[in-house]
């Protein structure tokens, strides 16, 4: 099985890489940060029989993708399966935070995923089953005081990739969303987590277990997958109480939550 995985060089991109190299998926692994790529890429080849090919680039310019997709039509690689893992996150007051930075979170978690799944999808091997992982957010599931344009860009995700589901799966095209709540990828996510005291540390879950079941759901074609029974139960209250309400509640939470970075 040959595996195509955006923003691998990060914390969820390292974890599912390493899970598809434990299973003898053949990867592709594509990421903004080449150092990065090239210390997992040495660690897969280690540790796993498989074959790992890398590629730097920046999914938020066309320019780049298409240099991208070049080498990929002239080595005639085929894909069995698209792991879109790249994602941004600035959390803050909206009009405090740099407008370009904003504008970014838009275009990695959302215009390049759409970009890098019509190419692959162009791209898959013929005659064969193909799958497609979307990493969207728990917050996609509320209104987000705070974490406004970071929620509304996983929202694109969930109903992009719901839809897009439906109308591919004649097509034997298998998409399924992953609904994280906390990870620990970067030091400022792990900042966050510490600042949200004890409610961070329960809705959070290891990358391994989030990496190995969403490969498990995948491969049997499940469509939405929340790590965590108390997320779960987040989301189920999210579709009940009046958003209104809910984003009351969550700007009154991370209000408190941002004095204590």
């Amino acid at each position: 099985m040959n595996v195509m995985i955006t923003g691998a060089a990060g914390g969820l991109g390292r974890a599912l890489a390493n899970e598809c190299g434990r299973r003898g998926y053949n990867l592709f692994l594509t990421d903004i940060n080449e150092d990065g790529l090239l210390c997992i890429k040495r660690g897969l080849e280690r540790q796993f029989d498989v074959v790992v090919a890398t590629a730097v680039c920046d999914l938020t310019n066309a320019e780049s993708v298409d240099k991208m997709l070049d080498m990929i039509d002239q080595h005639g690689i085929c894909f069995d399966m698209l792991l879109n893992i790249a994602g941004l996150d600035f959390e803050g007051i909206f009009m405090e935070r740099d407008r370009e930075k904003l504008v970014k979170i838009v275009l990695l978690n959302s215009a390049a995923a759409l970009r890098i799944t019509h190419a692959a999808i162009n791209r898959r091997r013929s005659g064969k089953p193909f799958s497609i992982v979307f990493v969207s957010s728990l917050a996609s599931m509320f209104p987000m005081p705070l974490k406004a344009t970071y929620a509304a860009s996983k929202r694109f995700l969930l109903d992009f990739a719901t839809s897009l589901r439906q109308e591919l799966k004649r097509k034997g095209v298998s998409v399924l969303t992953l609904c994280p709540g906390g990870m620990v990828t970067t030091q400022e996510t792990m900042s966050s987590i510490k600042a949200q005291g004890f409610w961070g540390s329960i809705t959070t879950n290891p990358l391994e277990s989030i990496a190995h079941n969403t490969i498990d759901r995948v491969l049997a074609g499940k469509s939405i997958y929340i790590p965590g029974i108390l997320n779960r139960t987040l989301s189920f209250f999210g579709k009940i109480i009046p958003r209104s309400w809910v984003a009351a509640m969550i700007y009154w939470r991370w209000n408190k939550v941002q004095s204590r970075y």
